[in-house]
């Protein structure tokens, strides 16, 4: 239902509504991460083999911690940028033969 008349005080609020953006990101990642710390074994994480590495070729846990494994389905997680270079890997070998590889880096701070 669209009222023709009234305003959104939201919009309005500039400074306001980007406080409010970023508190509702913050608590949106906030709730993604509780989700895979509080479901590691339904996600079946404990199978990866580089924890049973470790344990292996070490001998010493007290260095090992509580280990939490995010997926790729996670943005910004270790194992989605490699799914990503990944993915930019097969589409050029597949699609286009290119002279130069370019890549670049920016600090996100």
């Amino acid at each position: 239902m669209i009222r023709e008349n009234e305003d959104n005080h939201i919009l309005k609020c500039r400074q306001l509504l980007h406080q409010y953006i970023v508190d509702i990101h913050v608590k949106i990642e906030t709730e993604r991460l509780i989700f895979i710390r509080l479901n590691q074994s339904k996600l079946r994480f404990e199978e990866y083999i580089h924890l049973r590495d470790a344990i292996v070729d070490d001998g010493n846990t007290t260095n090992i911690g509580r280990l939490m494994i995010l997926p790729s389905s996670y943005e910004g997680s270790p194992r989605h940028m490699y799914d990503y270079a990944q993915d930019a890997i097969a589409y050029v070998r597949q699609c286009v033969r290119s002279d130069l590889f370019i890549t670049f880096t920016c600090n996100s701070a």
